[in-house]
């Protein structure tokens, strides 16, 4: 959610794969100990395979500075997942928003000759080329998230879906709608950072899905990732239009001044979905005690999956529930919704916002 356009670059659509799900869903090829696995200890089937310990990796993790919720847990689900294996030396540099700073902090890990690097960059252009540097060097780069443009400056992509997580939200409120046998509805749209093309592919994503339901945005402003604005603009929203169907907010974060804004102004007679699965949303949807009834996912732990896939790429391995040999160039995350029903199952992934 950079120039800091707040942490996501971008991306997630919003997956919300666990801290483990994309890889060690992915580890085991022994059908035999698959199926002698009790049925109550899922977990057990995630320890073999490619989670074995192999060849000491040294992983560098370069990543923006923990301004909101979201970049607070890519770093924790990024150390996390390194914890978990004892032939993974975590090297992470000093997070931070200037582009400059981490572009030298990139280039310590270089001469560090670490292994391989993950890096989430504040700007993809701006750091396409010290990347470029690192894949020269034979140092594998992980891009996570804030794409660089520049192929050859990353081995494998890992990040989400903005067009996907657009949908989702389209989908549920036009579905919702629908079913309420609403017709001509106000949907308003509150965006992170307008100009940004991630945002540029939610809004296109949410648009398209309204669409099949015949409908459209009514109304649309960019809100800036921040809890003040989110607070500001939806104020003048709420103001200025006196009956209002549902509402799709990008960004969870800044939900929190949309919320606080829709309780000052008394307003609920609609609903609201967010966008990107913090754990104070998932207990507001859990509660079902407000406007908020769903969020889709664009979740920080493709940091987690980020690390794994470096490890495996440093150790000369695949995906192993994959026929190829090596890990692929591109992965990118589904986004999923997220509602009362199955809010318990997603919140041990959801980040505080």
């Amino acid at each position: 959610m950079t120039q800091n356009p707040g942490r996501r670059g971008f991306l997630f659509g919003g997956a919300v794969i666990g801290a483990g799900a994309l890889i060690t869903a992915c580890t085991s090829n022994e059908p035999a100990a698959q199926a002698s696995a009790p049925a109550a200890a899922p977990a057990a089937a995630a320890t073999g395979g490619n989670d074995a310990p192999g060849d000491k990796v040294v992983i560098g993790f370069s990543a923006p500075a923990a301004d909101h919720g979201w970049i607070a847990a890519i770093a924790k689900n990024a150390a996390d997942a390194a914890k978990q294996y004892s032939d993974v030396e975590f090297k992470p540099v000093e997070p931070t928003n200037d582009i400059n700073q981490q572009i030298s902090a990139v280039e310590s890990l270089i001469q560090a000759k670490v292994n391989v690097l993950v890096i989430l960059p504040n700007d993809g252009q701006q750091l396409n080329q010290v990347a470029r540097q690192a894949m020269d060097a034979g140092i594998p780069v992980i891009n996570l998230d804030r794409v660089f443009p520049d192929k050859l400056s990353y081995r494998t992509w890992l990040g989400g879906d903005n067009y996907g997580m657009g949908v989702a939200a389209g989908h549920y409120i036009g579905k919702t709608l629908k079913d309420k046998g609403v017709a001509d509805p106000v949907i308003l749209e509150i965006q992170g950072i307008a100009t940004l093309p991630l945002t540029q592919d939610r809004s296109k994503g949410f648009a398209d899905a309204l669409k099949t339901y015949g409908f459209k945005v009514t109304a649309q402003q960019d809100a800036k990732f921040t809890v003040e604005s989110g607070t500001q603009v939806a104020s003048n929203l709420l103001q200025a239009h006196k009956k209002i169907d549902a509402i799709w907010n990008h960004d969870d974060d800044q939900g929190i001044g949309v919320l606080a804004a829709i309780k000052e102004a008394g307003r609920d007679e609609f609903f609201m979905v967010g966008g990107a699965g913090s754990a104070n949303a998932m207990r507001d949807i859990q509660a079902d005690n407000g406007v908020l009834k769903a969020t889709v996912t664009y979740s920080p732990t493709m940091a987690a999956s980020a690390i794994k896939l470096a490890r495996l790429i440093a150790q000369g391995k695949g995906m192993s529930d994959l026929l190829e040999q090596e890990v692929p160039q591109s992965i990118t995350l589904a986004s999923e919704t997220i509602t009362k029903e199955n809010a318990q199952k997603y919140l041990p992934l959801g980040f505080e916002s």
